[in-house]
C-alpha cells in the first residue's frame, strides 16, 4: 500500500518531529518547550495531528483520528501551562505528563503503521493485532511510566530546591 502526497509530508514531518523529542529526552530528560527541540516537537506535533485527520485507510472517522485529536488536545493544554510559567510549581508536572503523554500515544499509530508497512514486501507484522506489535508497545509503555517516574521526581526535586 503506498502512501499519499499528505501521507508522505505527514510521514517526514512525525519522523523529524519524534527525533526533535528524543533529543530533548537526551539533553533535558523532557520536552523542553523553551529549547529549540521542544519547539519542533511541539510545532511538528501540531502539523502531524492536524495532517492525520486527512489520512484514512478505511473512510471516515477512525481511532487514528481520535488519537490524533487528543494528542493535539494535549499538546495545546501543555504549551498553554508553559506560557503562563510562573516559577516551578505544579502546573510544570502535568506540563511534563502531558508532553510525555502525547508522545507515547504517538508510538501507538507510529508502531502499528511501520511495522505493518516495512520492510517493504515482507512487512515485520501483518495486522495490528500481531505479537510483535503488542510486545513493542508494552516496552514503550514501560518505558513512558518510567520516564514519567523520573520526570516527577526530578520535577519534585527543582520546585524543592527552588530551581536550583
Amino acid at each position: 500500500m503506498s502512501l499519499s502526497t499528505l501521507g508522505i509530508f505527514h510521514t517526514i514531518i512525525g519522523v523529524i518531529t519524534i527525533g526533535a523529542a528524543i533529543v530533548s529526552y537526551i539533553k533535558y530528560s523532557k520536552i523542553k518547550l523553551a529549547e529549540l527541540s521542544g519547539k519542533i516537537y511541539l510545532y511538528g506535533t501540531i502539523i502531524t495531528s492536524l495532517t492525520a485527520l486527512g489520512i484514512s485507510k478505511h473512510g471516515g472517522f477512525n481511532p487514528g483520528h481520535a488519537f490524533s485529536i487528543l494528542i493535539l488536545i494535549l499538546v495545546l493544554v501543555a504549551y498553554f501551562l508553559y506560557s503562563k510559567k510562573i516559577g516551578n510549581n505544579r502546573s510544570r508536572y502535568f506540563e511534563n505528563f502531558f508532553l510525555s503523554f502525547s508522545f507515547f500515544l504517538s508510538w501507538l499509530p507510529t508502531v502499528n503503521e511501520t511495522f505493518t508497512r516495512i520492510p517493504i514486501g515482507h512487512p515485520l507484522a501483518k495486522a495490528p493485532s500481531d505479537p510483535i506489535i503488542g510486545k513493542t508497545l508494552l516496552v514503550i509503555l514501560i518505558l513512558f511510566i518510567l520516564g514519567s517516574i523520573y520526570q516527577f521526581r526530578k520535577q519534585k526535586k527543582i520546585n524543592t530546591d527552588g530551581g536550583l
